[in-house]
């Protein structure tokens, strides 16, 4: 498997096609595999690279890893890019690999020539946290008592992509996720969600941005993406599908974002 040692953790990737490089960078779950439909889609005019987040699907998590933060995140992609000699990339995320994506484009700005962050997590631009992650928050104990860990990452993916989210899975990444779900639920939730640069470091990133939400994703995600598009001054573009658009709708999504990926990468 191709994968390179970063930060103290081996990660996982995988490259599809030439061209000016793209990486994806996935949210909850951290698994590559959810972009392969949609990497495939792109991989006609350019490099697209996935790759599995540290302790997600086929990155092992490093010896006395307990905690993660965005900052940690970002400095794996960077340092991933870095060690395939890559040069700057466009980037696409989603979800809380928004978050990370967003500390990137801070920490790391000269590895990102443009940036898409679909549906953010940034839930610290939300007027009440606690009642937003309440439905979470009963979710995951009840399925933790019935199952552990891999019964509690059904039940997150059904909640966040829709009731047959999980089945539309394809077996080899429902297993990865199952395997590694301890990841999600005992190092990386709690760390990520309240992450957001304040204004005046906001106002210093200069790499060009692009906001998009789907029309059938959680109504909370369409309400962050708002208010951060409004802190920016930006629009908001729409995509068809569920949270996990990728899944769902791969041709239009990647349809939706390429004029943004030719005007960055040109």
């Amino acid at each position: 498997m191709p994968t390179v040692n970063v930060n103290g953790a081996e990660l996982y990737y995988e490259i599809r096609g030439a061209g000016p490089p793209v990486l994806l960078i996935m949210g909850g779950t951290g698994d590559g595999g959810h972009f392969d439909a949609f990497a495939e889609q792109l991989a006609d005019e350019f490099m697209v690279i996935s790759y599995d987040r540290r302790g997600n699907g086929r990155s092992p998590a490093p010896d006395n890893w307990q905690t993660t933060s965005p900052e940690e995140q970002a400095d794996d992609a960077a340092a991933l890019l870095n060690a395939l000699g890559t040069g700057p990339a466009a980037v696409f995320s989603t979800s809380s690999g928004g978050n990370f994506t967003l500390c990137l484009l801070v920490r790391h700005p000269e590895h990102v020539r443009g940036a898409i962050l679909h549906e953010p997590a940034l839930y610290a631009l939300l007027d009440d946290f606690d009642t937003v992650r309440a439905p979470v928050r009963a979710i995951v104990p009840d399925a933790m008592q019935a199952g552990g860990p891999p019964a509690a990452v059904e039940r997150f993916w059904c909640y966040m992509a829709g009731d047959d989210g999980w089945n539309r899975l394809a077996p080899s990444l429902q297993e990865r996720l199952l395997a590694t779900a301890g990841t999600l639920f005992g190092v990386e939730l709690s760390t990520y969600e309240l992450y957001l640069p304040d204004d005046d470091t906001l106002a210093d990133v200069g790499t060009p941005l692009h906001l998009l939400v789907s029309e059938n994703g959680p109504p909370v995600f369409a309400e962050i993406t708002r208010r951060f598009a409004k802190r920016l001054g930006l629009d908001v573009a729409t995509t068809p599908g569920t949270h996990a658009t990728y899944h769902g709708h791969p041709h239009e999504l990647a349809t939706r974002i390429r004029p943004f990926l030719h005007e960055v990468t040109r």
